[in-house]
């Protein structure tokens, strides 16, 4: 009797719990020799080389590319090439990170001699921790997997899966301690969308002077609306009596106040704004304010200073046209 082939679905399905396991059970076999190997990556004085043979060189190239993005200086050599003169990139000040699922690629391998003869620390990510590999190095991080989400339990799958979040968890936990910030991480991706969202502050694209929509908070609610009319940015800050940032009054707000109210003649901005509105400063970056029109469906950023005084407006369009957006 011939087994029912499983839909193609089902096997996508299959492949993908899989994989997602085999990440979450790397939370439950993270060790001091994780933290081990943060200390002397974080220490390192030169370079780390990250080696790797077959998809695991491939893993290895998309975690070097990961470190040298986030502030730790970083390059894959190929283990194979290594061999015939690649290695005379390694110094002594650098550290190692091999990559090998068995422990006992023999291209790696060939690489241990020179790596101890030169003193070069060396940290094992493998599914082996009994393996040559995992004996020769000084830290071992446990990559292991129950099994691949390849039906013949053969071709890398679960365990490429498994090594690239470890080496996106060693990224982000050196970023971390090196305390990299928006702007070292401007110097890396100054081209394209990200990096131009670090590239202008709110006060470069904001929108100020006569160009602002202020009222105070005892303006009559229906000349608000010809204020918002007026200034074509579908909102309107509202300043106290010390020119403070109290409130906005959006088109959205004003639809439903004349949804609530029969009778709009005695209201004024006070009654019906939005109070203690969304705000940014000008020296905040123009990813900061995308990041805040994107979480509360804003299309206008009210920007006021430290003393909570409206200064400009930033709106979605004057991103988009930065290229920001």
């Amino acid at each position: 009797m011939m087994t029912k082939l499983k839909s193609i679905t089902e096997l996508a399905k299959e492949v993908l719990d899989i994989e997602a396991n085999s990440i979450l059970r790397l939370k439950n076999i993270i060790s001091d020799e994780f933290t081990r190997a943060i200390d002397l990556l974080y220490s390192c004085k030169g370079r780390v080389v990250v080696t790797g043979m077959g998809k695991s060189g491939i893993i290895g190239k998309k975690i070097a590319a990961t470190l040298s993005s986030t502030g730790t200086p970083s390059y894959f050599l190929h283990p194979a090439e290594s061999t015939h003169g690649d290695s005379g990139a390694m110094t002594r000040d650098d550290v190692v990170i091999a990559i090998s699922n068995s422990g006992e690629t023999q291209e790696l391998l060939n690489l241990l001699p020179l790596i101890k003869r030169f003193g070069i620390k060396m940290i094992g990510m493998t599914g082996n921790t009994d393996s040559t590999l995992s004996k020769a190095s000084d830290v071992t991080i446990d990559i292991s997997v129950e099994k691949e989400a390849c039906p013949l339990n053969k071709a890398p799958t679960a365990s490429t899966t498994a090594t690239l979040a470890m080496g996106d968890a060693i990224a982000v936990c050196l970023l971390e301690k090196r305390g990299f910030s928006e702007e070292d991480f401007l110097i890396f991706h100054p081209s394209g969308a990200l990096g131009k969202g670090f590239l202008y502050k709110v006060q470069d694209l904001m929108l100020t002077g006569a160009k602002l929509p202020i009222t105070g908070e005892n303006t009559a609610f229906s000349e608000v609306i010809g204020v918002i009319t007026q200034y074509k940015l579908g909102m309107v800050m509202v300043v106290d009596e010390n020119y403070r940032l109290t409130g906005v009054m959006t088109d959205g707000d004003i639809r439903r106040t004349l949804i609530k109210y029969k009778d709009i003649s005695s209201l004024c901005v006070k009654e019906v704004m939005t109070a203690d509105p969304k705000r940014i400063s000008p020296q905040d970056y123009c990813a900061s304010a995308l990041n805040l029109m994107e979480k509360y469906s804003i299309t206008a950023l009210a920007v006021a200073d430290d003393t909570g005084r409206p200064v400009g407006v930033i709106h979605i369009h004057d991103l988009l046209k930065a290229g920001v957006a």
